[in-house]
Protein backbone atom coordinates (compact mmCIF):
# COMPACT_ATOMS: atom_id res chain seq x y z
CA UNK A 1 0.00 0.00 0.00
CA UNK A 2 1.43 3.36 -0.99
CA UNK A 3 1.87 6.02 1.67
CA UNK A 4 -0.17 9.21 1.71
CA UNK A 5 2.96 11.14 0.74
CA UNK A 6 3.61 8.91 -2.27
CA UNK A 7 0.02 9.19 -3.48
CA UNK A 8 -0.23 12.94 -3.05
CA UNK A 9 3.11 13.58 -4.74
CA UNK A 10 1.92 11.45 -7.66
CA UNK A 11 -1.25 13.55 -7.74
CA UNK A 12 0.81 16.77 -7.72
CA UNK A 13 2.91 15.55 -10.66
CA UNK A 14 -0.20 14.52 -12.61
CA UNK A 15 -2.07 17.79 -11.94
CA UNK A 16 1.04 19.76 -12.93
CA UNK A 17 0.60 18.52 -16.49
CA UNK A 18 -2.22 21.10 -16.70
CA UNK A 19 -1.77 23.43 -13.71
CA UNK A 20 1.78 24.50 -14.50
CA UNK A 21 4.11 25.93 -11.85
CA UNK A 22 1.61 25.76 -8.96
CA UNK A 23 2.84 22.68 -7.10
CA UNK A 24 2.72 24.45 -3.72
CA UNK A 25 -0.91 25.46 -4.26
CA UNK A 26 -1.85 21.94 -5.37
CA UNK A 27 -0.33 20.52 -2.17
CA UNK A 28 -2.31 23.01 -0.08
CA UNK A 29 -5.52 22.01 -1.86
CA UNK A 30 -4.74 18.32 -1.31
CA UNK A 31 -4.16 19.15 2.36
CA UNK A 32 -7.69 20.57 2.51
CA UNK A 33 -9.09 17.54 0.67
CA UNK A 34 -7.46 15.08 3.09
CA UNK A 35 -8.62 17.19 6.03
CA UNK A 36 -12.18 17.10 4.68
CA UNK A 37 -12.30 20.90 4.32
CA UNK A 38 -13.55 23.43 1.79
CA UNK A 39 -11.58 26.09 -0.09
CA UNK A 40 -12.25 29.71 -1.03
CA UNK A 41 -10.22 30.93 -4.01
CA UNK A 42 -9.67 34.69 -4.29
CA UNK A 43 -8.58 35.19 -7.88
CA UNK A 44 -9.07 37.41 -10.89
CA UNK A 45 -10.74 36.01 -14.03
CA UNK A 46 -8.48 33.84 -16.18
CA UNK A 47 -6.28 32.54 -13.35
CA UNK A 48 -7.32 28.94 -14.04
CA UNK A 49 -9.90 28.25 -11.32
CA UNK A 50 -12.30 26.20 -13.46
CA UNK A 51 -9.39 24.35 -15.06
CA UNK A 52 -8.08 23.57 -11.58
CA UNK A 53 -11.36 21.97 -10.47
CA UNK A 54 -11.68 19.82 -13.60
CA UNK A 55 -8.04 18.75 -13.24
CA UNK A 56 -8.49 17.83 -9.57
CA UNK A 57 -11.63 15.83 -10.31
CA UNK A 58 -9.81 13.80 -12.99
CA UNK A 59 -6.70 13.23 -10.86
CA UNK A 60 -8.63 12.35 -7.71
CA UNK A 61 -11.05 10.09 -9.60
CA UNK A 62 -14.05 12.17 -8.42
CA UNK A 63 -17.20 13.56 -9.95
CA UNK A 64 -17.43 17.33 -10.35
CA UNK A 65 -20.01 20.00 -11.09
CA UNK A 66 -19.82 23.75 -11.70
CA UNK A 67 -22.48 26.36 -10.99
CA UNK A 68 -22.10 30.00 -12.02
CA UNK A 69 -23.47 32.02 -9.11
CA UNK A 70 -25.56 35.02 -10.20
CA UNK A 71 -28.00 37.37 -8.42
CA UNK A 72 -31.01 35.43 -9.79
CA UNK A 73 -29.71 32.00 -8.69
CA UNK A 74 -32.09 30.33 -6.20
CA UNK A 75 -31.17 27.84 -3.43
CA UNK A 76 -33.15 25.14 -5.25
CA UNK A 77 -30.92 25.67 -8.32
CA UNK A 78 -28.06 24.37 -6.16
CA UNK A 79 -29.61 21.76 -3.88
CA UNK A 80 -32.60 20.57 -5.91
CA UNK A 81 -36.37 20.62 -5.46
CA UNK A 82 -39.55 18.56 -5.57
CA UNK A 83 -41.39 18.70 -8.90
CA UNK A 84 -44.87 17.44 -9.72
CA UNK A 85 -44.92 14.46 -12.09
CA UNK A 86 -48.19 14.47 -13.99
CA UNK A 87 -47.78 10.85 -15.11
CA UNK A 88 -47.32 9.62 -11.56
CA UNK A 89 -49.69 12.15 -10.04
CA UNK A 90 -47.20 12.85 -7.29
CA UNK A 91 -44.14 14.90 -6.45
CA UNK A 92 -40.67 13.50 -7.11
CA UNK A 93 -37.31 14.75 -5.99
CA UNK A 94 -35.00 16.35 -8.55
CA UNK A 95 -31.52 16.55 -7.08
CA UNK A 96 -29.35 19.58 -7.80
CA UNK A 97 -25.77 19.82 -9.03
CA UNK A 98 -24.44 19.83 -5.45
CA UNK A 99 -24.80 16.02 -5.45
CA UNK A 100 -21.19 15.53 -6.51
CA UNK A 101 -17.72 15.13 -5.01
CA UNK A 102 -16.12 18.38 -6.20
CA UNK A 103 -18.53 21.32 -6.36
CA UNK A 104 -17.32 24.57 -7.93
CA UNK A 105 -19.32 27.59 -6.76
CA UNK A 106 -18.01 30.07 -9.30
CA UNK A 107 -18.13 33.73 -8.17
CA UNK A 108 -20.07 32.81 -5.05
CA UNK A 109 -20.28 36.44 -3.91
CA UNK A 110 -22.54 37.31 -6.87
CA UNK A 111 -25.41 35.25 -5.43
CA UNK A 112 -27.86 36.66 -2.91
CA UNK A 113 -27.18 35.77 0.76
CA UNK A 114 -30.10 33.32 0.79
CA UNK A 115 -28.50 31.26 -1.97
CA UNK A 116 -25.06 31.50 -0.36
CA UNK A 117 -26.62 30.14 2.82
CA UNK A 118 -27.89 27.09 0.93
CA UNK A 119 -24.32 25.79 1.06
CA UNK A 120 -24.01 26.02 4.85
CA UNK A 121 -25.68 22.72 5.67
CA UNK A 122 -23.83 20.94 2.87
CA UNK A 123 -20.43 22.28 3.94
CA UNK A 124 -20.91 21.64 7.66
CA UNK A 125 -22.88 18.39 7.75
CA UNK A 126 -22.35 16.77 4.34
CA UNK A 127 -26.09 16.76 3.61
CA UNK A 128 -28.90 18.85 2.13
CA UNK A 129 -32.53 19.18 3.15
CA UNK A 130 -35.11 19.46 0.37
CA UNK A 131 -38.75 19.95 1.32
CA UNK A 132 -38.12 18.40 4.71
CA UNK A 133 -36.20 15.38 3.36
CA UNK A 134 -32.54 15.08 4.37
CA UNK A 135 -30.22 13.61 1.75
CA UNK A 136 -26.58 12.69 2.33
CA UNK A 137 -24.04 14.05 -0.16
CA UNK A 138 -21.54 11.82 -1.97
CA UNK A 139 -18.31 11.34 -0.06
CA UNK A 140 -15.76 12.79 -0.23
CA UNK A 141 -17.42 16.18 -0.71
CA UNK A 142 -15.50 19.42 -1.30
CA UNK A 143 -16.79 22.90 -2.08
CA UNK A 144 -14.31 25.01 -4.01
CA UNK A 145 -15.77 28.52 -4.20
CA UNK A 146 -14.30 31.45 -6.09
CA UNK A 147 -14.70 35.18 -5.78
CA UNK A 148 -13.20 38.14 -7.61
CA UNK A 149 -11.37 40.24 -4.99
CA UNK A 150 -11.40 43.40 -7.14
CA UNK A 151 -14.78 43.67 -8.87
CA UNK A 152 -17.45 44.69 -6.33
CA UNK A 153 -20.39 45.67 -8.56
CA UNK A 154 -23.46 43.41 -8.08
CA UNK A 155 -21.73 41.36 -5.38
CA UNK A 156 -22.71 40.40 -1.84
CA UNK A 157 -20.11 40.11 0.90
CA UNK A 158 -19.90 36.60 2.33
CA UNK A 159 -21.07 36.63 5.97
CA UNK A 160 -18.68 35.63 8.75
CA UNK A 161 -20.56 32.36 9.33
CA UNK A 162 -20.05 31.40 5.68
CA UNK A 163 -16.37 32.39 5.67
CA UNK A 164 -15.78 30.30 8.79
CA UNK A 165 -16.98 27.18 6.96
CA UNK A 166 -14.06 27.37 4.53
CA UNK A 167 -11.04 25.51 5.83
CA UNK A 168 -8.66 27.75 3.90
CA UNK A 169 -8.57 30.73 1.57
CA UNK A 170 -5.87 31.03 -1.03
CA UNK A 171 -5.09 32.38 -4.46
CA UNK A 172 -3.55 30.70 -7.47
CA UNK A 173 -2.13 34.03 -8.59
CA UNK A 174 -0.57 34.79 -11.92
CA UNK A 175 2.55 32.82 -12.91
CA UNK A 176 5.99 34.40 -13.10
CA UNK A 177 7.55 34.99 -16.53
CA UNK A 178 9.28 31.61 -16.71
CA UNK A 179 6.17 29.81 -15.50
CA UNK A 180 3.92 31.55 -18.02
CA UNK A 181 6.25 30.63 -20.90
CA UNK A 182 6.17 27.01 -19.73
CA UNK A 183 2.38 27.18 -19.43
CA UNK A 184 2.06 28.38 -23.04
CA UNK A 185 4.30 25.54 -24.22
CA UNK A 186 2.26 23.01 -22.26
CA UNK A 187 -1.36 24.15 -22.65
CA UNK A 188 -1.15 26.99 -25.17
CA UNK A 189 -3.02 25.18 -27.95
CA UNK A 190 -5.32 22.93 -25.93
CA UNK A 191 -5.66 21.89 -22.30
CA UNK A 192 -4.62 18.19 -22.25
CA UNK A 193 -7.35 16.85 -19.95
CA UNK A 194 -7.32 13.59 -21.93
CA UNK A 195 -3.73 12.97 -20.82
CA UNK A 196 -4.58 13.04 -17.12
CA UNK A 197 -4.81 9.75 -15.25
CA UNK A 198 -6.67 9.15 -11.98
CA UNK A 199 -4.21 8.64 -9.13
CA UNK A 200 -6.76 7.51 -6.54
CA UNK A 201 -8.83 4.39 -7.05
CA UNK A 202 -12.50 4.36 -6.04
CA UNK A 203 -12.78 4.64 -2.27
CA UNK A 204 -9.05 5.22 -1.79
CA UNK A 205 -9.34 8.95 -1.12
CA UNK A 206 -11.95 8.37 1.61
CA UNK A 207 -9.72 5.68 3.11
CA UNK A 208 -6.77 8.09 3.23
CA UNK A 209 -8.94 10.72 4.90
CA UNK A 210 -9.53 8.16 7.64
CA UNK A 211 -5.81 7.39 7.91
CA UNK A 212 -5.06 11.08 8.42
CA UNK A 213 -7.16 10.98 11.61
CA UNK A 214 -4.56 8.71 13.24
CA UNK A 215 -1.73 11.25 12.82
CA UNK A 216 -0.45 12.15 16.31
CA UNK A 217 -0.60 15.68 17.66
CA UNK A 218 1.05 16.34 21.02
CA UNK A 219 -0.19 18.47 23.88
CA UNK A 220 2.57 20.98 23.12
CA UNK A 221 1.35 21.52 19.57
CA UNK A 222 -2.25 21.67 20.77
CA UNK A 223 -1.19 24.35 23.22
CA UNK A 224 0.55 26.25 20.43
CA UNK A 225 -2.65 26.22 18.32
CA UNK A 226 -4.66 27.57 21.24
CA UNK A 227 -2.00 30.22 21.98
CA UNK A 228 -2.29 31.51 18.41
CA UNK A 229 -6.08 31.67 18.71
CA UNK A 230 -5.83 33.45 22.07
CA UNK A 231 -3.44 36.00 20.57
CA UNK A 232 -6.03 36.86 17.91
CA UNK A 233 -8.57 37.44 20.70
CA UNK A 234 -6.26 39.66 22.75
CA UNK A 235 -4.91 41.99 20.09
CA UNK A 236 -6.76 45.32 19.59
CA UNK A 237 -5.98 45.03 15.88
CA UNK A 238 -8.71 42.44 15.29
CA UNK A 239 -12.38 43.23 15.77
CA UNK A 240 -13.26 39.62 14.92
CA UNK A 241 -10.72 37.05 16.17
CA UNK A 242 -10.32 33.38 15.27
CA UNK A 243 -13.20 31.20 16.46
CA UNK A 244 -12.98 27.71 18.01
CA UNK A 245 -13.80 26.43 14.52
CA UNK A 246 -10.53 28.09 13.46
CA UNK A 247 -8.52 26.14 16.05
CA UNK A 248 -10.22 22.93 14.92
CA UNK A 249 -9.33 23.80 11.33
CA UNK A 250 -5.65 24.11 12.28
CA UNK A 251 -5.88 20.81 14.14
CA UNK A 252 -7.38 18.95 11.17
CA UNK A 253 -5.24 20.58 8.49
CA UNK A 254 -2.08 20.11 10.58
CA UNK A 255 -2.63 16.36 10.56
CA UNK A 256 -3.18 16.30 6.79
CA UNK A 257 -0.14 18.50 6.16
CA UNK A 258 2.05 16.21 8.27
CA UNK A 259 0.80 13.11 6.41
CA UNK A 260 1.44 14.70 3.01
CA UNK A 261 5.03 15.34 4.11
CA UNK A 262 5.57 11.76 5.24
CA UNK A 263 5.18 12.18 9.00
CA UNK A 264 2.81 10.54 11.47
CA UNK A 265 3.01 13.48 13.87
CA UNK A 266 2.30 17.22 13.65
CA UNK A 267 5.02 19.80 14.25
CA UNK A 268 4.80 23.52 15.00
CA UNK A 269 6.14 24.10 11.47
CA UNK A 270 2.98 22.51 10.05
CA UNK A 271 0.85 24.98 12.00
CA UNK A 272 3.03 27.97 11.04
CA UNK A 273 2.84 27.02 7.35
CA UNK A 274 -0.94 26.66 7.38
CA UNK A 275 -2.02 29.54 9.66
CA UNK A 276 -1.71 32.28 6.96
CA UNK A 277 -4.22 30.33 4.83
CA UNK A 278 -6.57 29.26 7.64
CA UNK A 279 -6.91 32.24 10.00
CA UNK A 280 -7.07 35.59 8.09
CA UNK A 281 -10.42 34.94 6.39
CA UNK A 282 -11.93 34.06 9.78
CA UNK A 283 -10.79 37.41 11.19
CA UNK A 284 -11.63 41.08 10.67
CA UNK A 285 -9.30 43.98 11.35
CA UNK A 286 -10.37 46.74 13.71
CA UNK A 287 -10.77 50.38 12.69
CA UNK A 288 -7.42 51.11 14.33
CA UNK A 289 -5.64 48.51 12.20
CA UNK A 290 -7.41 49.65 9.04
CA UNK A 291 -6.27 53.24 9.61
CA UNK A 292 -2.69 52.05 9.92
CA UNK A 293 -2.97 50.12 6.65
CA UNK A 294 -2.87 46.62 8.16
CA UNK A 295 -4.78 43.68 6.71
CA UNK A 296 -5.93 40.49 8.41
CA UNK A 297 -2.97 38.70 6.82
CA UNK A 298 -0.56 41.27 8.29
CA UNK A 299 -1.97 40.81 11.80
CA UNK A 300 -1.84 37.01 11.64
CA UNK A 301 1.76 37.09 10.38
CA UNK A 302 2.69 39.45 13.25
CA UNK A 303 1.11 37.00 15.72
CA UNK A 304 3.06 34.09 14.20
CA UNK A 305 6.27 36.05 14.75
CA UNK A 306 5.50 36.94 18.37
CA UNK A 307 3.90 33.75 19.77
CA UNK A 308 6.74 31.35 20.64
CA UNK A 309 6.59 27.93 19.00
CA UNK A 310 7.49 24.92 21.16
CA UNK A 311 10.53 22.80 20.44
CA UNK A 312 8.73 19.50 20.42
CA UNK A 313 11.29 16.90 21.47
CA UNK A 314 8.44 14.59 22.51
CA UNK A 315 7.41 14.21 18.89
CA UNK A 316 10.86 13.15 17.79
CA UNK A 317 10.85 10.44 20.43
CA UNK A 318 7.38 9.23 19.38
CA UNK A 319 8.35 9.24 15.72
CA UNK A 320 11.27 6.89 16.22
CA UNK A 321 14.81 7.00 14.81
CA UNK A 322 13.73 6.50 11.18
CA UNK A 323 11.66 9.70 11.18
CA UNK A 324 14.36 11.64 12.98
Amino acid sequence: MKTIQEKTEAAVREASKVIVGKEDRIRLILTAVLAGGHILLDDLPGAGKTTLVKTLALVLGCSQARVQFTPDLLPSDVTGLSVYDQKLGDFRLRLGPIMTNLFLADEINRAIPRTQAALLEAMEEGQVTIDGETIALPQPFLVLATQNPVEQESTFRLPAAQMDRFLMRLSLGYPDREGEVLMLKTVGDEIPFDKLNPIFAEGELAEMQQRVLSVHISDKVLGYIVSLAEATRQTPLLALPASPRGTRALYRAGKAHAAIHGRDFVTPDDIQTLAPYLLPHRSLVSGEARLSGKTEEDVICDILRTVPAPIDEEELILAGPEQQ
